[in-house]
């Protein structure tokens, strides 16, 4: 840290010009990542097992942790200078670090976190609040708020961060990024900072949605199962009315897609005020408990209400003693919250017990195994930076309201980019039943490339008098495909070679290039069938036959590898890496 690194100076003598530029370069480090990042770090991942056998499924990828996880050898922050001075450095790295590493993946840093991880906001006046870069003027959204800036600026692939009222779906949002809250209980909290323990869920984010399946699939420890589509997308309708922005920016840009992919009779509509009302008996209990005599609090404002009370109630639970004793300085709006009466009865703390799992069985029943819930993430653009609608009752009701169904039912949630309404990013969010995270995560591989061509088509109709053909299309997606590849940007790289496939399928270079994308993240299954479809479309494509051969030497299917790499010799007989690949492999069968 900072004053670690003073000091050291200071040993060796360098006197104060040292220190003013060791604290300058910090600051300049801070600025050029968004203010992204509290601490520097290097988690390597164990080395890699030697062909035939498969890599490790994170190969290649790196990533960020939010400074509520724990790292051997540092404390865990928790968003306050007060908390680091009173707690020693973690003794243990948690178990989700620990599985991400030994997956392949390479941890970089710890990220900035809003005070206490306690609010939604992503500014915070301990620390330098990251910079959203979506839209510098407007806030990043929190409580993981540094984790979402680091991935949007591609400083990593992945980031952890943690969902108690939002603290991942609402700075993904807010920053153009794919966001995933995963079932409460699903993911071990063990060697986590816990903010609401009936609340908390472990979440991450991702730019593209292979990587956010990639990330799931070892931290949920999920087999490789068959993909399923959904049977059923249920837009709530009522909930769609909490925005305040055009519904149609959103909702026209989920039909068009699912009517593309699935077929219209899929779509539903659902008034969820009504469903809740009928479902949810203790909720009328809780109304009646806190004086609520107003026939018109809609059960959403309820929900909102109960999430509000078991964030505090289980928050001051959990850290009041250190609170008490410590006195830290606090925000007056937290301090103002958490000052409240909360104290509650046994009775009380059953009744809210009963709206969880009434909320959950509620949502399960809805859905079942094969349903999407379709709700706005946040009900307006990012608030500017300073302004007073973050704590304004009617954005703190409404962001609330949407917020509160997948935090009491615990059931998993994803947002998911829409692009940008007047420069500002805005986004939807898809809901599963409790434990139904695979199937999110594979409706979200699914239906991204849809959804982001319906969000350029509904966002700007107008934007341009000239018709642009699908094959022109598909060749500037590629062009930019090429980009991202020289820049090492091989996930952003295969998303655009797929943009110029779904374009243009029939052009076997756009297959050849994903698949050299393929073979640097390590999937080789999928570059040896690109590379199998470039062949077909061009049998002269010596490219191709070298990268498959490459992919299937790592396969452990050499022959087939060596018979690649002869074919390509035939085609380009002066081609020195096919020669060198072919007689490697055939002093192998000697």
């Amino acid at each position: 840290m900072a004053s670690q690194a003073s000091n050291l100076w200071v040993l060796l003598g360098l006197g104060i010009a040292g220190i003013l530029l060791a604290a300058k370069k910090l600051k300049k480090t801070i600025r050029e990542d968004f203010g992204a990042f509290i601490d520097k770090l290097l988690l390597l991942p164990p080395p890699p097992p030697a062909p035939p056998k498969a890599p490790h499924p994170l190969t290649g990828l790196s990533f960020a942790i939010s400074d509520l996880f724990d790292v051997t050898g540092y404390v865990s922050g928790f968003g306050h200078p007060d908390w680091v001075r009173t707690h020693e450095p973690a003794s243990s790295t948690s178990p989700v670090v620990s599985t991400l590493v030994d997956g392949g993946a390479t941890c970089v840093g710890k990220t900035v976190v809003d005070e206490l991880a306690f609010s939604i906001s992503g500014e915070t006046k301990h620390y330098e609040s990251p910079t959203n870069p979506a839209a510098h003027d407007r806030i990043p959204g929190g409580s993981c708020s540094g984790a979402a800036v680091a991935v949007a600026t591609n400083a990593v692939d992945f980031a952890l961060g943690f969902d108690t009222v939002g603290g991942v779906r609402v700075p993904a949002g807010y920053c153009g990024v794919l966001g995933f809250k995963s079932s409460h209980g699903a993911i071990s909290n063990t060697g986590i900072i816990p903010v609401s323990p009936s609340l908390d869920s472990v979440g991450w984010f991702a730019r593209d949605p292979n990587t956010l399946r990639r990330v799931g699939r070892v931290l949920l420890h999920l087999p490789v199962a068959t993909q399923r589509n959904p049977r059923q997308i249920i837009l709530a309708d009522d909930y769609f009315q909490l925005l305040k922005i055009p519904v149609d920016r959103i909702t026209q840009v989920v039909i068009k897609s699912a009517e593309k992919l699935f077929g219209r009779q899929l779509l539903k509509h659902q008034n969820l005020e009504n469903y809740f009302e009928s479902k949810l008996p203790s909720l009328k209990e809780f109304a009646r408990t806190k004086a609520i005599t107003s026939t018109k609090v809609p059960t959403s404002r309820l929900l909102a209400n109960v999430m509000q009370l078991l964030q505090r109630h289980e928050f001051l639970q959990t850290h009041g003693d250190w609170i008490n004793t410590v006195k830290p300085a606090i925000d007056p709006l937290i301090s103002s919250q958490l000052s409240e009466n909360l104290e509650l009865t046994n009775e009380e703390i059953e009744n809210l017990n009963a709206i969880r799992n009434q909320t959950r069985a509620a949502i399960n029943s809805l859905l079942k195994d094969d349903g999407i819930l379709v709700i706005p993430t946040m009900p307006t653009l990012p608030p500017k930076l300073g302004s007073k609608e973050i704590v304004s009752e009617d954005y703190q009701n409404r962001a609330s309201s949407l917020l509160s169904i997948a935090s009491i039912s615990g059931c998993c949630q994803v947002t998911v980019p829409l692009g940008h309404h007047e420069k500002c990013p805005v986004s939807v969010s898809f809901i599963a039943r409790h434990g139904g995270d695979r199937f999110l995560l594979d409706t979200v591989q699914t239906m991204y490339a849809s959804l982001q061509e319906n969000s350029s088509v509904i966002a700007g109709p107008k934007s341009s008098k000239k018709t642009i053909s699908p094959e022109e299309s598909a060749e500037i997606a590629k062009e930019k495909g090429n980009q991202a590849f020289k820049e090492k940007q091989w996930q952003k790289a295969i998303g655009l070679y797929s943009e110029a496939i779904k374009l243009n399928d029939s052009n076997g270079t756009y297959y050849n290039n994903r698949a050299a994308a393929y073979l640097e993240i390590g999937s080789f299954l999928q570059a040896e069938e690109d590379c199998t479809r470039a062949i077909t479309l061009d049998k002269k494509n010596v490219k191709a036959y070298l990268r498959r051969g490459t992919a299937r030497e790592m396969l452990g299917a050499y022959k087939e590898a060596m018979d690649d790499f002869r074919h390509a010799l035939v085609l380009e007989p002066n081609n020195k890496r096919a020669s060198l690949s072919a007689e490697r492999l055939r002093k192998l069968f000697q």
